[in-house]
């Protein structure tokens, strides 16, 4: 075989692993860092997310369409410095040592604000899984951050932290990959104190939108690829899965919840990894 057909076979396969990313990349069960188990169920210290808002109001809107898109085009020297700022406060920070709800609204929104730092230090880029290192499928185990003298990535984050410690499928609606596909970027910066309500709203918000369940014209069941990769964060299987969306969504709960579901083998799973900017 030539180099040149070797090369071009070796990017077909690069290009077909990368399109169904997550798949590969993440485990159904995932084990926690031991480390960042830690907690102080008695802390009385509070993180201050008040930078963060600040770029939130600034840079993030709700378009017509229900999607919330960020204008990374439009960030400024003073707005790239807050970000910084914001960054380096929370990376200084010792998070075991903060009781779980501070705890939460701290991952949460490290890692949205670490998802935006990587759009900006790729710009011209139209998917984040373009920004990743050569031969990487994007930069969820790029190691941006270093807490409490660990190296820390957002796959760390998500897959190694939120998810095996809070077992709670609600942060998947939390956590926003910079994607059209992805549960909104919230305009609200996440606080201890309002988390689980925040939680709950993200999940009533995203459930209620086309690109996470919606009916085709051909009377096929569309669902976001979240709950194709993430199921067993939602349910035990397909069925169950399906009782869950027609619990949130009344309009469809007939159709979801029917025993003898015409569309038992046409449910398409879609995202659409195009960037959440706001010129799209």
């Amino acid at each position: 075989m030539s180099q040149s057909r070797r090369t071009v076979i070796a990017g077909l396969v690069l290009a077909l692993i990368t399109q169904f990313y997550p798949v590969f990349a993440v485990a159904s069960t995932p084990v926690a860092w031991q480390h960042w188990t830690a907690h102080q169920p008695a802390s009385t210290t509070t993180v201050d997310h008040e930078l963060w808002q600040t770029l939130l109001d600034k840079h993030v809107t709700t378009h017509a369409d229900g999607i919330n898109r960020v204008d990374y085009g439009n960030f400024d020297d003073d707005s790239t410095g807050l970000l910084q700022r914001y960054l380096t406060y929370l990376s200084q920070l010792n998070p075991t040592e903060l009781n779980r709800s501070e705890q939460l609204a701290y991952w949460i929104n490290l890692y949205n604000a670490q998802t935006v730092q990587v759009v900006l230090d790729h710009p011209g880029k139209k998917s984040i899984r373009a920004m990743g290192p050569l031969f990487a499928f994007g930069p969820w185990d790029e190691a941006y951050l270093r807490i409490e003298d660990q190296k820390v990535t957002l796959n760390d984050i998500e897959h190694r932290i939120l998810r095996p410690i809070w077992q709670d499928h609600r942060l998947h609606f939390v956590l926003n990959c910079a994607s059209i596909g992805c549960p909104n970027l919230s305009q609200q910066a996440y606080t201890a104190d309002r988390v689980e309500t925040q939680l709950s709203q993200a999940e009533a918000t995203f459930l209620q939108h086309p690109r996470a369940v919606s009916l085709l014209a051909d009377g096929a069941l569309k669902l976001s690829s979240l709950f194709d990769w993430y199921q067993a964060d939602f349910a035990d299987n397909e069925e169950a899965l399906l009782l869950y969306l027609a619990g949130h969504r009344a309009d469809l709960a007939a159709r979801l919840a029917a025993q003898e579901r015409p569309y038992k083998f046409a449910i398409d799973y879609d995202y659409d990894w195009n960037l959440n900017k706001s010129s799209q």
